[in-house]
């Protein structure tokens, strides 16, 4: 539990149910929360959450958002939800102050903005915290978590993916690999998860694999990790009941996480989604 004594805990909302379960979990551990909701992004059922007050932001409003928390007394804030990188990088409006650490990037990908956007924070006396720092129960545990264990073949697809997706990581290009046969069916950039699982099952499903039958198992493995050097502050990687379904219509039926450092963010009903539907998670 974290101290009340220094003022309410800030939270900038992105898209999904993982700020309102912040919320939830810090309001159950006594803290007033102050909800600096995106426009573009954010539920609009965050306000039924009980926030001290829900700020709406457009992307860009840095300054607004800083003399927001300021005004609010908010020395600790917690970035959770996500925010579309294609949104980050072409749909953005900055204002002057996000303008001027946008032309500051060596590189425009997704840690090196947020992180910069966290030294700012910082630098202006608002302290970022680990995204899951009231969430600790839904990280994935070690070990195989559904009925089912992997097979030989599904292991063998982990263990290269996990070698893939590990490489792209050191890139901030994304999280998730897509895995057959020991093959490289997906990559994800920047249209998220789902949509990388999506287009790995087109591929598989298309005439240009061939018409004739095959050997080979077209059953798919996703692979999603942290990066290497994952920052526990923003963009970590998480899961929900969704992830299970969009897997099932692709024919995936293997799931492998990085233990401790994926948030299940339905928690059981992740699991009996995937034992349904004889998907396989393990988190190692």
């Amino acid at each position: 539990m974290t101290d009340t004594k220094q003022g309410p805990l800030g939270l900038i909302a992105g898209n999904g149910t993982f700020p309102m379960l912040v919320l939830d979990a810090a309001h159950a551990q006594g803290e007033q929360v102050v909800v600096a909701a995106i426009k573009e992004e954010t539920f609009p059922e965050i306000e039924r959450h009980g926030a001290s007050a829900v700020y709406w932001l457009s992307l860009g409003e840095l300054s607004k958002l800083i003399d927001t928390f300021k005004r609010e007394g908010v020395s600790r804030a917690i970035m959770a939800g996500q925010v579309k990188h294609k949104q980050i990088f072409s749909s953005i409006r900055p204002d002057w102050r996000l303008a001027k650490l946008l032309l500051s990037l060596g590189t425009r990908n997704t840690d090196s903005l947020i992180g910069a956007v966290a030294k700012v924070l910082n630098d202006e006396g608002i302290t970022l915290l680990n995204s899951t720092a009231y969430l600790e129960p839904l990280l994935a545990k070690p070990g195989v978590l559904t009925r089912r264990a992997p097979d030989e073949r599904e292991r063998r697809d982990i263990d290269y993916g996990r070698t893939v997706a590990r490489a792209v990581g050191q890139y901030d290009i994304g999280q998730t690999v897509v895995i057959a046969e020991a093959a490289c069916v997906a990559v994800e950039a920047m249209e998220g998860t789902d949509a990388t699982i999506e287009r790995a099952g087109a591929i598989m499903r298309s005439k240009s694999l061939g018409d004739e039958p095959s050997t080979l198992s077209r059953a798919l493995t996703v692979v999603k990790i942290a990066k290497p050097k994952q920052d526990m502050r923003f963009d970590v990687p998480v899961i929900g009941v969704r992830t299970i379904e969009v897997m099932k219509q692709a024919g995936a039926t293997c799931l492998a996480l990085d233990a401790q450092k994926c948030l299940l963010l339905d928690g059981d009903a992740i699991i009996n989604a995937a034992d349904e539907a004889n998907v396989t998670i393990v988190a190692d």
